[in-house]
């Protein structure tokens, strides 16, 4: 099936090492012991891992650092996991500030 071609093609990957990850929604079509290997292999990657996902509870378990687009065009870098991010972000905003909003975009010139 497709989700076991794209775990092969994932487990490949990871062994074929590098020195850059770039991953879009990795934790979809995972089953849990697969999403757990996952996991433990991209916490042990050498290189640099950047990861696009709406899977809070596993980048929360991943993520070292966090790239956020705030809203307005603001881009925040934080050095953290995402529950600590999301903390950061209620402190730094309020909570009505860290509930997600529309982006709008910035006409380009």
């Amino acid at each position: 099936s497709g989700g076991e071609r794209g775990r092969l093609h994932l487990a490949k990957t990871l062994l074929q090492g590098g020195n850059v990850l770039l991953l879009d929604e990795p934790s979809n079509d995972l089953d849990v012991e697969t999403l757990r290997a996952l996991e433990d292999a991209l916490l042990e990657f050498p290189g640099c891992v950047l990861v696009i996902s709406h899977d809070r509870w596993f980048l929360d378990r991943i993520a070292t650092h966090i790239l956020a687009f705030e809203g307005d065009s603001h881009i925040e870098f934080y050095q953290g996991n995402y529950r600590e991010y999301e903390e950061d972000k209620k402190r730094r905003l309020g909570e009505e500030g860290a509930r997600p909003h529309r982006l709008r975009f910035k006409a380009l010139k």
